[in-house]
């Protein structure tokens, strides 16, 4: 009995006194709220259930729009709210321009060094500096629009041979990959994967389970991360998992790298492996293999997974908001007419189908988080101290959909860009120095496609329900039911079929 008497009070001692610790972090040094309490060695990580996304967003609306927290060992600052956004992004840029060593850095980013995780210094600057001068530069992107148009013009076509003469019922899906798939291994590789006189490769096949599996594991929870000793005892399944997948990822690109290697590098118009090769004569040391399949990488599996999710996420819209697909065709009928397809140098004049797809962002972001920042020194955010390396979560999802930013931010109304000033809120590229350097490419080719989507066919709901728009339970935000929809051509195909 003494005993029991004895565990109680030592129980009891342990919470007033991490209770004390509590009070002292959060008033004297004026920490972010926080739930209570923070356990030994673990942190919150009690609290954190499946879906996460979910809890954090729970524990904001409890907590406010700046909290804090601990995952295990490590420190968390969640932000949701539009003002400390911009005040992370901007006044503190810099200081939240690092990353976090996390696993999915360190395998999927080559060790921290590619683009996306690399942390700020000299080598994330020269890939910074490569990206927007080299390799998605407007000029670059010009030079490169052929590409884009030509894959549009093949999607269409074979949209329209699997439709047939009357209204079909298709997964759009498919469609959107191929083209997308195309565009880029064009631009990288100068190779074509899908089309009429192609088989569907198993080297596409490759890609696409990589792309999976990729999206997967970002969206896996790695404990391991959080609370270093169990990654070496509980955990080593998942970091297997990584290891595989990272194997995949640099097999895939470096054939393509040996192709050119030993065929020579004279071409006129050089793809960006040719382009990277180049750079590797001049510097071998610096422009290594793993520099050059590090930033392939990188570039295939945003621009795939990010722009066919966007995609399809907004045809769903469309299919719900007919009154909104209508005006959209309208206004493209009135542009480009119906003896031509649409083209690149139609986009400027297309201002609500560009419209369409900055709401669809806003509403629907593929990713729900943006990338993780870390603080590389002590600063301050909505009034509170945040400490050095403290690891930054942007709740894009709650930022993008915040009703005191947006008027009825519930409803889908392309209208409210219409001025053409995006403003506050909209950040699913980021901000600042980390921002996405593929805003250009994604935005182009995005809307060149749905506009093609748009004029050529008629797009209905499969029955009088409306089309599911259940989000995924990752960090990541597919569609759980893929998109199938009554699809038909329109009349102006045929006058427009000896064009594509």
């Amino acid at each position: 009995m003494e005993s029991v008497s004895l565990y109680l009070y030592l129980l009891v001692l342990f919470f007033v006194i991490a209770a004390l610790y509590l009070y002292t972090q959060l008033s004297v040094y004026n920490l972010p709220p926080t739930p209570f309490p923070a356990l030994p060695i673990f942190g919150h990580l009690y609290l954190l259930k499946k879906p996460l996304h979910k809890t954090l967003s729970s524990l904001s609306k409890k907590y406010g729009p700046v909290f804090y927290f601990l995952y295990g060992s490590r420190r968390v600052l969640v932000v949701s709210s539009s003002a400390a956004a911009e005040e992370c992004l901007t006044k503190n840029d810099i200081i939240f321009a690092n990353r976090p060593n996390l696993i999915f850095g360190e395998y999927i980013g080559n060790n921290f060094t590619s683009i996306v995780w690399s942390g700020y210094g000299d080598h994330w600057r020269n890939l910074r500096k490569l990206c927007s001068l080299e390799i998605l530069s407007p000029h670059r992107l010009q030079k490169l629009s052929s590409i884009r148009v030509e894959e549009v013009k093949s999607m269409v076509k074979h949209l329209f041979k699997f439709c047939g003469g009357g209204m079909q019922e298709v997964e759009i899906k498919p469609f959107l990959f191929e083209m997308m798939f195309n565009v880029l291994t064009r631009m990288i590789a100068g190779k074509r994967y899908y089309g009429e006189e192609l088989k569907n490769s198993e080297e596409a096949k490759r890609f696409q389970d990589i792309i999976k599996e990729t999206s997967r594991l970002a969206s896996a929870f790695d404990m391991g991360d959080y609370v270093p000793i169990l990654r070496w005892f509980w955990f080593k399944d998942l970091e297997n998992q990584f290891v595989e997948l990272s194997t995949r990822r640099y097999e895939f690109v470096q054939d393509w790298i040996d192709q050119f290697r030993g065929s020579g590098n004279k071409a006129e118009n050089k793809n960006l492996i040719q382009i990277l090769l180049d750079l590797h004569e001049a510097e071998p040391d610096y422009y290594t293999d793993d520099f050059i399949i590090s930033l392939m990488q990188a570039l295939l599996q945003a621009g795939v997974s990010v722009s066919v999710d966007t995609m399809e996420w907004t045809i769903s819209l469309l299919l719900n908001n007919q009154e909104v697909l209508h005006k959209a065709r309208n206004e493209i009928d009135n542009v480009v007419g119906k003896d031509g397809l649409i083209s690149e140098s139609h986009l400027a004049e297309l201002p609500y189908l560009r419209c369409i797809l900055i709401e669809t962002m806003r509403m629907y972001p593929v990713a729900r988080y943006l990338v993780p920042h870390e603080s590389s020194e002590e600063c301050t955010v909505g009034g509170f101290r945040v400490p050095r390396g403290t690891m930054l979560l942007l709740d894009l999802k709650a930022i993008q959909n915040d009703p005191k930013i947006w008027e009825d931010p519930e409803k889908f109304r392309p209208e409210r860009f219409q001025e053409g000033n995006v403003g506050r809120g909209w950040l699913p590229f980021g901000s600042g120095r980390r921002k996405c350097p593929g805003e250009g490419l994604t935005m182009r080719v995005i809307v060149l496609a749905l506009g093609a989507l748009i004029q050529c066919f008629n797009l209905d709901r499969i029955g009088k329900e409306m089309v599911d728009m259940t989000e995924g339970q990752g960090l990541f935000g597919p569609k759980v039911v893929p998109l199938r929809a009554k699809c038909g051509a329109r009349p102006c195909m045929v006058s427009l079929l000896s064009e594509i």
